[in-house]
Parts: structure tokens; sequence; C-alpha cells
């Protein structure tokens, strides 16, 4: 680290997430049992299977108060998939006796020990991360390539970027953040040599950014920040990574290098808004918020997430197109889901134009023409520029009648939300919307506080 205030900072906030030596002996202990059940477990099936940590627990970039434990369980390539769920939740059941079934590619078990979360993991032994069969497959080749690689300074930086990045949000690749993996996180350290070195770099950024610290070369990705996996050409580590994500690192990096500051990296979460704070935003906006709001759909995040945006992209689309002009969108999900979407306009004129094809279209034109030409309710055909034009009554004068008579079961929605609005729903409108202080009174400080 070359700059003093940045070093100064780096080195408080280093103090800060470093756990101390009772958390990791806690943690070593939780391992070595956790490791010690696994091959109990498997000793009792006929099947040659071993335990291995990964993960940032293993590779000692994990972050006081901060750790979750992976053990992946490793089984023959040439086990069929259906095994492959049923031995590992075996497994798993064994070793996390109160935990529960989660489901990413395939099922696994998650739970606790001695307070510590820990996830069960069954995958494939496979000869090298080409040769995958399952996604998860590769993460035993993460973790060794990292811990040839990864000196203990560069482990202490790892733990500085790391905290910034969950200090501005964009730490996780889950599909409800979309952001940095713990995996990107060390290799674009390792690439770049240190936390502040990272931050100069992302500070410079002009995506689409490419990096390939293996010197695969051959793979082309169309994403904003391009990281070839080390361990598998044909991947990109940061494919999940939101465009809108990266431009937040990149904002929050300046301000560091320019400010170096520890609060920077533990800033204070949003107060949550009460009714009355929502109805004051909603009245000095002069705005009309719309909400959809209906039971959140039965998934994991990571597919619940994309289908609440493809959701709310469909309904947006759908207004703008009838010209109600969204400014802002949002969506959350708790036990309830919200589609948010923060309109110019509340209602149009009864009346809406309606343009035809250039009048030289001869065929098109006539059957156009034809169509108005002795209808009562429209105003022309007539002539403007090259084309036919009629005015015509809008089908939804109110965004409100809109989204409860019309629109929702016609625009393109994710399957699982378009299911529950299929059976019911309610709309929100103008300052209604602070009904929704309640469950989401964070979500709402943050909406009406925009920052990077």
């Amino acid at each position: 680290m070359t700059d003093d205030g940045f070093e100064k900072v780096a080195a408080a906030v280093l103090a800060r997430v470093e756990p101390d030596a009772e958390e990791r002996r806690r943690l070593e202990a939780v391992v070595g049992e956790v490791v010690t059940r696994a091959e109990t477990a498997i000793a009792d099936l006929d099947v040659d299977a071993e335990p291995v940590h990964v993960g940032s627990t293993a590779r000692d970039t994990w972050i006081a108060g901060d750790r979750d434990v992976d053990v992946f369980v490793r089984f023959p390539g040439d086990l069929d998939r259906a095994a492959l769920e049923r031995l590992g939740l075996t497994v798993g059941h064994a070793v996390l006796p109160n935990g529960r079934e989660e489901y990413a590619e395939h099922p696994y078990v998650t739970g606790e020990v001695e307070g510590i979360g820990v996830d069960l993991v069954p995958c494939y032994a496979v000869e090298s991360a080409s040769d995958i069969r399952s996604a998860v497959d590769r993460t035993p080749f993460h973790s060794a390539y990292l811990e040839e690689r990864l000196t203990p300074d560069l482990v202490d930086e790892v733990r500085v970027f790391k905290q910034l990045l969950k200090g501005v949000g964009v730490y996780g690749s889950d599909l409800r953040t979309r952001g940095f993996s713990g995996y990107l996180t060390e290799l674009l350290v390792l690439e770049y040599g240190g936390a502040d070195e990272t931050f100069a770099a992302v500070a410079d950024w002009d995506p689409p950014v490419r990096l390939d610290p293996a010197g695969h070369g051959a793979a082309t990705f169309e994403d904003p920040l391009v990281v070839i996996d080390p361990t598998d050409p044909e991947r990109n580590v940061a494919a999940v990574l939101a465009g809108e994500n990266l431009a937040r690192l990149q904002h929050h990096a300046r301000a560091v290098l320019a400010r170096p500051s520890v609060e920077a990296f533990f800033p204070a979460s949003p107060e949550p808004l009460a009714a009355d704070a929502v109805r004051e935003h909603v009245r000095r906006r002069d705005t009309v918020p719309v909400a959809l709001v209906f039971e959140a759909p039965p998934a994991v995040e990571d597919d619940l997430y994309p289908q609440l945006r493809r959701s709310l992209a469909g309904i947006r689309d759908e207004l703008d197109r009838r010209g109600f002009d969204v400014l802002r969108s949002a969506t959350w999900a708790e036990d309830d889901a919200v589609l948010l979407l923060e309109l110019a306009t509340a209602e149009l004129p009864a009346i809406e134009r309606h343009i035809g094809p250039p009048v030289a279209v001869r065929e098109h034109a006539q059957s156009f023409y034809e169509t108005y030409a002795d209808d009562p309710t429209v105003y022309g055909p007539f002539v403007e520029g090259d084309r036919y034009v009629v005015e015509r009554e809008r089908e939804y004068a109110t965004a409100r009648a809109l989204l409860e008579e019309g629109v929702v079961g016609e625009v393109r929605l994710g399957a699982g939300v378009a299911d529950v609005l299929a059976e019911d729903y309610d709309v929100l409108t103008g300052e209604s919307i602070a009904e929704l202080a309640e469950a989401f009174g964070t979500e709402l400080a943050a909406y009406f506080d925009p920052r990077p």
C-alpha cells in the first residue's frame, strides 16, 4: 500500500474485520466436527467419497462475523445424478440433523453447528474444472488455485477489499445481489497485488474490461467485466455481475482513494421510513407511485428475484408504451412481494393518436382507412405528413385501471409471479403506498434517498 492515508484507513478496517483468536478457534472446531461427521456418514455408504472444506473460511479470507462453512462431498464422476443427489442428502442430513434442504443446481443441506452456518454440498470428483458435470464441481479447483497463490499479506488485502464491497452492497453472487463473489474478489486482489491497487484499477476501468489471469486467451464474453476463470477457460467468473453494481463500485473506489475514511467501509444503514414520511415524499415529489402487492411466490431467492425483475420490466415497458412515463421502479420481497413504479402522470387524455401506414403503401393504407372510415367513435382518418392518422378512445386512461383490469396478464412476467398474479394482487397508488412502510420501511428509505 503506497498512500499513507489509505494505508492507515486500511489498517483500521482490517483491525475490525480480521477474526480474532477465539473466533478462529470456534470456526476450526466446527470445521473439524463437520468433516468428521461427513467422514463417518460416508463410511456407512457403499461409495468412495471425500469431504473437502472450501470457500473463504478454507482460504482464510473470511471476515469476522461472516463465517459460513462450506464443505463439499466429492463423489465419483461415474455416479449418476440421481444417486449423487440421494447420497449427498443422506450425508448432509447425517452431518446436519436439524438442517434443511436447499436447491441450487441440485439439492444440498444447510444448517448450523455451534451457531455457525454450514452448507454440505455434493459434487463430482472430476479431473479438471473443464470436465465438470455440475456447476459446483469447479469450487474445489477454485480453492486449490487460490490457496497456492494467496500469501498472508494478500489475505489481509482481500479482507479490506471485501469489506468495501460489503459496505457498498455489491458483495455476493446470488441473483438478488448480482455482485462480486468471494472468488472474484480474491482473483482481483491477486491480479492487482493489493487492496489499494485494486481500487485504483477499478477507478480507471472503462468497461468492458477483460482480465485473463491464467492467459487462456480464447473465450469471448459480452459482460461489462470479464475475468476468465483460471481453472476453466470457458467461464467468466464475473458473469452474474450487474453493470450498475460495477458502476457503483467504481464510484466508491474513486471516493475512497480521494478521501480515505473508515466510515466509507462501514456506512450506516438507512433508518426505516414511517408511513407519514413516505406520504411526505410522495407529496413533495408530486409524482404518482403505483405498487402491485402480492404474495411472494414460493421460490428460493436465486429463482425469485429474476422472476420479479422480469415482471417489473414487463409492466414498466407496457406502462411506458401506453404513455404513462415511468420515472423509476423497484422490486422487493419478504412474505409479500412488491413491484413499485413511479409515474409522471396518473391519468391520460380520453383519446390517443394511432398512426397508420404511409398512404403510398396502397394495400395496408387502404385497409387502415377502411377500418376507421365509418367508425363514429374516432376522429379521422386524416392525413398527417404522408400517413393516415386517427385519434381514438384510449383503452385505459389511468394507470390504476390499466393494472387492475387488463395489462398484468398480457405482459411478460416471471413464471411464478404470473401464477400468483393470476390469482390475486392489490394495487396501491399515490400516498397509499405508505402502507408498505411496515414491511419495507428500509427499502423505501433507500428508494427516496438514492445513493450510488
